[in-house]
């Protein structure tokens, strides 16, 4: 691993660390410490999604024109402004400003990392890079969010203020360590390859991109988007969960994540991501078969906990096998100078999973218990069928690049040992001379 890349792995882990403090406790600071109304509150995180999707569509081009690192920085420094000035609002309009600012920020980092990983990796190296990056994101999010819940127990302005400014301190510490960032020189659209051009309607003309973008929103819709709304109303609605065991249940999460990470990357790596996605659809299946059981198999609180729990440890297992696949793929699709423009893309299409995702789930998930699960296993399946659909779109070396490299290798071998052969049999020749 270079230099490069650890600043960018600190740089990940710094962000989701000051992420952390604050994300959990959003609705809280807003309705009930600032006494703003849910309905405030509501709006929020209403305004996070929308300044993602507002800023995301111009943020891959910026990225490919410019490159990564300028527009992280700009992001950072508007992350920063919106943190430390959401820790101090005290009026809707003020709040809601905030929101937006800390929103956009946040947003425009997502692409910008991924495609500073893409140009700091090699097609070897890649995967186990975006699976540290994602073992560091969720690391940092569990510490933060745990040392914030310490901090901000007695809920007053006052702690949920030195919160915000936790945050705003991460951001512009990760200024500093990207300042120090040297990338390798990569295209831009000002001097890429011709096929570089085309902008988004030459993406929408890239079927495999395409299918990956479908098959992304149903994977986000399915999971992430109903961690905190739709899943979490079941639990308590339908299962009798407190809400101190949902806090469990998102460690159970997190701890899988961080436990399973490095565990299955040799195994997903090696194997055709295709297959790889689908088998994810199938755990997920199965978690979701758990949550039935847990608010509809009428057994004991005790097993209906076990079992929801084990419902978000699942969810981590198939989050693991996930990141080190679909990112590098991702790059793995994108021309020669697009790489910003199709991370943007997926990163797009991911905010509009998480913005339809809560709407749908939650009153399902609050109100129609037996419909909530057996749509959700539908998109599990869903999942499985289009990975298998995408992998017939993919070349082999974006399907399994492992065997790929390892067949080149294997004949680079051959090669090299025929050549060795041709060569004591010319010298044999000689001496016989």
């Amino acid at each position: 691993m270079g230099a490069a890349m650890r600043r960018i792995h600190v740089g990940n882990a710094l962000s989701a660390f000051g992420l952390g403090f604050t994300v959990p406790f959003l609705y809280v600071y807003v309705a009930q410490v600032r006494e703003l109304g849910a309905t405030t509150a509501g709006l929020v995180l209403a305004v996070f999604a929308v300044a993602a999707l507002v800023v995301l569509p111009f943020t891959g081009r910026a990225v490919d024109r410019r490159g990564p690192l300028p527009v992280l920085m700009a992001a950072l420094v508007t992350a920063a402004i919106g943190a430390m000035s959401l820790g101090l609002a005290n009026t809707p309009q003020l709040v809601i400003v905030s929101a937006a600012l800390l929103g956009a920020g946040q947003a425009v980092m997502q692409p910008a990392l991924a495609t500073m990983i893409v140009e700091c990796s090699t097609a070897e190296t890649r995967t186990r890079a975006f699976a540290t990056q994602f073992f560091l994101q969720n690391l940092g999010l569990g510490v933060g969010g745990l040392i914030g819940g310490q901090i901000v127990k007695h809920e007053r302005p006052s702690d949920f203020t030195l919160l915000f400014a936790i945050e705003a301190s991460m951001f512009l510490l990760l200024v500093v360590v990207m300042a120090t960032v040297k990338l390798p020189r990569q295209a831009r659209i000002a001097d890429a390859l011709p096929q570089a051009k085309g902008g988004m309607r030459q993406l929408f003309k890239h079927r495999a991109m395409v299918q990956l973008c479908a098959l992304g929103f149903v994977m986000f819709f399915a999971c992430y988007g109903q961690f905190e709304s739709g899943l979490s109303a079941y639990g308590v609605e339908a299962a009798g969960i407190s809400p101190s065991t949902l806090g469990f249940a998102l460690a159970a999460n997190t701890g899988a994540i961080v436990v399973a990470q490095f565990l299955v990357l040799k195994f997903v790596e090696r194997r055709k991501r295709s297959k790889v996605i689908a088998s994810v659809g199938l755990i997920w299946v199965v978690a979701w078969i758990f949550a039935g059981y847990a608010g509809l198999g009428h057994g004991s609180q005790a097993m209906a906990t076990a079992a929801f729990i084990s419902t978000y440890a699942l969810f981590g297992l198939g989050e693991a096998m996930l990141s080190p696949t679909v990112a590098p793929l991702v790059a793995d699709l994108a021309p020669d100078g697009r790489v910003g423009q199709y991370n943007s893309a997926f990163a797009l299409v991911k905010q509009l999973a998480l913005a339809v995702g809560p709407a749908i789930g939650g009153p399902m998930g609050a109100q129609l218990h037996a419909p909530y699960i057996l749509t959700f296993i539908v998109f599990s399946l869903g999942i499985t069928l289009l990975a298998v659909k995408l992998g017939k779109q993919l070349t082999p070396a974006q399907n399994n690049p492992w065997a790929v490299r390892q067949a080149a290798q294997a004949k680079a071998r051959a090669e090299a040992e025929a050549g060795v052969e041709i060569g004591v049999l010319r010298g044999s020749e000689a001496v016989a001379v």
